[in-house]
């Protein structure tokens, strides 16, 4: 059954690549975007822009953005090159405020792109800065009461998918296409075993799906 989804981060690398993999199954996308210049970019691959700052403007405003939604991702971050306080208040503020806007507007689903490592118990600036914001959103997500899904990739490359995925709770460093990342969380979108699952994702060997459906099998 197709589903509307919102992506928070909408013309981000691993979101475009999800939003050409879910128009292309049927669903309907779309991608919450700061930047007006970036509109026809989604436009042209099927999904919907809506204007949406993040950082600055209020909860009750995206609560309305995603009205109607069956789920929310959130694949928003401040990226490369970032200062320590837009860490906290992208990476972590951020996918808080898509939190609570899919409680007030009663989107259960929530899946969250993390990163390999992230602890919110880390001290530090830098990176320790990147990882930490990464755990307390983790953890915020957690905690939500929503239908949620934690993906926490490796190291991200531009390598083709390939279809083939690691994943586990705790799994040695190692890379994953952006393609795979996006292909993970299309899937655990119509997949009820990734519920309440928080995983680690690295290039493997497994089928994507296989992979995922064994989250819900006690080993």
């Amino acid at each position: 059954m197709a589903q509307t989804i919102t992506i928070a981060g909408g013309h981000g690398q691993i979101a475009l690549h999800l939003g050409r993999q879910l128009v292309a199954r049927g669903d309907r996308v779309r991608g919450l975007i700061r930047n007006p210049d970036q509109s026809d970019d989604l436009r042209a691959i099927g999904v919907e822009p809506l204007l949406f700052d993040l950082e600055n403007d209020a909860v009750g405003a995206l609560a309305n953005e995603i009205a109607g939604s069956d789920a929310v991702v959130f694949a928003a971050g401040a990226g490369p090159g970032s200062g320590d306080a837009r860490k906290q208040t992208m990476d972590r503020d951020g996918a808080i405020k898509l939190i609570e806007a899919a409680q007030a507007r009663s989107v259960a689903r929530y899946v969250i792109v993390s990163s390999i490592g992230a602890d919110s118990s880390v001290q530090g600036d830098g990176f320790a800065a990147y990882t930490r914001a990464k755990g307390e959103a983790d953890d915020a997500v957690e905690a939500s009461g929503l239908d949620w899904t934690i993906v926490r990739p490796g190291a991200l490359t531009n390598d083709p998918g390939t279809g083939r995925v690691s994943v586990g709770a705790t799994l040695p460093r190692g890379e994953i296409p952006r393609e795979d990342v996006a292909a993970v969380v299309a899937a655990a979108l119509v997949l009820p075993e990734t519920i309440h699952q928080r995983f680690v994702l690295v290039g493997g060997e497994t089928p994507i799906e296989q992979a995922l459906r064994a989250l819900a099998t006690p080993a």
